[in-house]
């Protein structure tokens, strides 16, 4: 049972795992909210071009 006395540190593996889910965690809000950037931008666009540069 060698495995079970092993009490070091994170091995690379285990870290490699942390990055892949912050990864795929980030990758995955950048592109939900990417689409809620991306519209309302094309609101604000779009009343600013309605305004006539008037307002």
């Amino acid at each position: 049972m060698r495995f079970v006395r092993n009490t070091r540190g994170a091995t690379a593996a285990e870290y490699a795992l942390i990055l892949g889910i912050v990864g795929a965690a980030i990758a995955v809000a950048s592109l939900s909210l990417g689409g809620a950037i991306s519209g309302s931008m094309n609101m604000a666009s779009g009343r600013i071009q309605n305004c006539g540069g008037s307002c």
